[in-house]
């Protein structure tokens, strides 16, 4: 298995801006890379409180991070449950980290679904007990119009209408059960509409459409974003880093919006929200990772990085 690279790890230390013995939340732990140089950064007694829905990333990151003791506490859970754990902290949260990029362990683990040419499982699920309905479920069982507006809301696929019709005639004669299978039907139909072969496969799209749903991602995103901000410390440093350009509008807007004393509708001769900025934005244009990155680590070329400090 091969081990999985942090996006934007020097951009990431640095825009924490972080401190001997702060506390910092990474609340998307995955295999634990960002946290092992946050962790030498807060040395010697800061500590990280990191979580992750998936189980099996929670064991991956126990062995990377088992050098550091009990400086880590580990929590098997969505990082939108913030608020529940919040009581459990007799110290202060100096940063956080929120990257919402896929573990290249989930993508290699054939069993999940993630990859496009896995075959024994379209699942999806970052827990597998979650009761929500797997990739599978709903590549076989919604209706028409529910599948193309997921494809446009969840993945902006341009063609979520000739996609789905492919996947309702596939679905009429044998059921769609993995990954590789759900690949080859997109693919298809990409070759009637392109013939120019594309460096990107023309399933990320459906794919990503289909994680964001199955997971509930937006939600989850929209969630967190104000408990974080709540929990962080005056001074502290929040960083987000997203893959997909409406994850990424969900955060700034959020941010855009937290950095106003008055959110009233502009009509309104004189405030009558009491709203007060509550965060700066510390960088005015976006990070992106750069082309040797990029070149190493190909999975980064998407990420997109913001960053705020709590008022």
């Amino acid at each position: 298995m091969k081990p999985h690279i942090p996006a934007l790890l020097n951009e990431v230390i640095e825009g924490l801006n972080l401190k001997s013995n702060q506390n910092v939340i990474d609340a998307t732990l995955g295999g634990g890379g960002h946290s092992e140089v946050i962790l030498e950064k807060i040395a010697p007694n800061g500590r990280i409180i990191g979580f992750d829905l998936d189980s099996s990333a929670i064991e991956i990151a126990k062995k990377r991070l088992e050098k550091f003791g009990n400086r880590v506490i580990y929590i098997n859970d969505n990082y939108q449950n913030l608020k529940k754990y919040e009581s459990q902290f007799d110290f202060g949260i100096n940063a956080i980290l929120l990257d919402l990029g896929l573990s290249l362990y989930q993508l290699q683990d054939k069993s999940r679904g993630f990859s496009f040419l896995d075959e024994s499982g379209l699942d999806m699920k970052y827990n597998k007990d979650q009761t929500s309905p797997d990739a599978k479920y709903v590549i076989n069982s919604y209706k028409e119009e529910d599948l193309i507006k997921i494809f446009n809301d969840f993945g902006e696929e341009k063609l979520a209408k000739q996609i789905t019709r492919e996947i309702i005639n596939t679905r009429k004669v044998k059921e769609i059960k993995t990954g590789l299978e759900l690949s080859e039907i997109i693919t298809r139909i990409y070759r009637r509409f392109y013939k120019k072969h594309s460096r990107t496969n023309p399933a990320t799209k459906v794919f990503q459409a289909l994680r964001i749903y199955v997971n509930r991602e937006f939600e989850n995103i929209e969630n967190f974003l104000p408990d974080a901000i709540k929990v962080l410390e005056p001074g502290g440093r929040f960083v987000v880093i997203s893959y997909h350009s409406l994850e990424d509008r969900i955060i700034k807007n959020y941010f855009r919006t937290e950095t106003r004393d008055c959110i009233c509708p502009l009509e309104l001769p004189e405030c009558r929200c009491n709203h007060k900025a509550s965060i700066k934005i510390i960088n005015k244009s976006i990070i992106i990772p750069t082309k040797e990155e990029i070149d190493v680590n190909p999975a980064s070329e998407s990420a997109k990085m913001r960053i705020v400090e709590k008022i």
